[in-house]
């Protein structure tokens, strides 16, 4: 009587069909170019012994896990668990698990993370915003294949070898300005996000266009991050720069300034319009809706994938991608008291 299944090994199989260990794992990984009659006995000792192959071996022999990993700044962001979701569900679809790795806001820890994630698994989609340039240049034969989001590389360097996927937040946080603007708003207050973020720097620069094309504008810079906390630890500056609207780094940060202005006696947007970025699904049914600049993160997922899946399997991964925002307008915004 056979073994529990647990117990069966490879050996146990050769010796049942009179093989050596080495011909099992071939025929059982498709690799094996001998007779036909030795595949089948093979097949039928694993049958009769009820064995399956361990799927740790089997990546270790075929080179491959049939997994990729994705390393984020924070998961609980949940920009980046949308990202997750359509990344995750459609790479199932072709056989692929994803590994998820949190830096935890920590850009130091940024490149031993990913290179420690990345040799156990056969790709990687790296989000790390704060990782500085020559850093990120170094480690990209090292991570290959990798698709990148929110960076790109330098021109120097071929897209192909880390195709990018990103948003326009230049562009997206100038139509927010441009919003509050129309609503007759004069004194406006930027709540940045963390001072090492590429993606707070195509902020700064929308925001320095729209100031350059509207002189009649005043804009404060408020430092903050990219959590509610900072956003609440933010209010009384806000309060204190005299802004009739405040653009925060993103919905985290907008809901926390939200709640710390009310803590300090002041209605949004009776008082002070908010608005964030991102349009995260917590946004819409806040108290007042927020105002934002909508981006589906869910579709780059599925867009990182295809780029992804094309690099592993040595296609041509595709042009890079910018998303562009789409402007939500609701309950958080409104003109300025006279």
């Amino acid at each position: 009587m056979a073994a529990g299944r647990e117990h069966v090994t490879i050996a146990d199989v050769a010796r049942r069909a009179g093989v050596s260990p080495a011909t099992v794992s071939r025929i059982m990984n498709g690799r094996f170019a001998g007779e036909e009659e030795i595949a089948e006995r093979v097949r039928a000792a694993a049958d009769e012994l009820a064995y399956a192959p361990s799927p740790l071996a089997r990546s270790l022999a075929l080179g491959r896990t049939h997994a990729i990993a994705f390393m984020v700044p924070d998961l609980a962001n949940p920009a980046f668990q949308s990202v997750l979701a359509g990344l995750s569900k459609t790479a199932a679809r072709d056989g692929y698990r994803v590994l998820i790795a949190d830096s935890g806001e920590s850009p130091s820890e940024e490149p031993l993370l990913a290179t420690e994630i990345r040799r156990r698994t056969d790709a990687i989609v790296l989000c790390a915003p704060r990782m500085p340039e020559d850093e990120l240049v170094a480690l990209v034969e090292r991570l290959h294949p990798l698709v990148l989001i929110n960076r790109r590389l330098p021109d120097a360097v071929r897209p192909a070898v880390a195709p990018s996927l990103s948003i326009d937040y230049r562009t997206g946080i100038a139509a927010i300005a441009a919003h509050l603007y129309a609503l007759g708003h004069r004194h406006l207050a930027y709540v940045y996000g963390p001072e090492r973020s590429a993606s707070n720097a195509h902020r700064e620069r929308g925001l320095d266009d729209f100031a350059r094309e509207h002189p009649d504008v005043r804009i404060a810079r408020i430092p903050a991050g990219a959590a509610s906390e900072e956003g609440r630890a933010a209010a009384p500056l806000v309060r204190d720069s005299g802004a009739t609207a405040a653009l925060a780094f993103n919905d985290l940060v907008a809901i926390g300034l939200i709640g710390g202005l009310r803590r300090l006696g002041l209605s949004v947007p009776g008082d002070i319009s908010v608005t964030g970025f991102d349009d995260i699904p917590l946004a819409q049914y806040l108290d007042p809706a927020l105002t934002t600049a909508s981006v589906s993160h869910a579709d780059l997922g599925v867009v990182a994938w295809n780029r992804m899946h094309a690099l592993i399997r040595g296609e041509e991964p595709g042009h890079d991608v910018v998303f562009q925002p789409r402007l939500e307008l609701r309950a958080s915004t409104t003109a300025p008291r006279s």
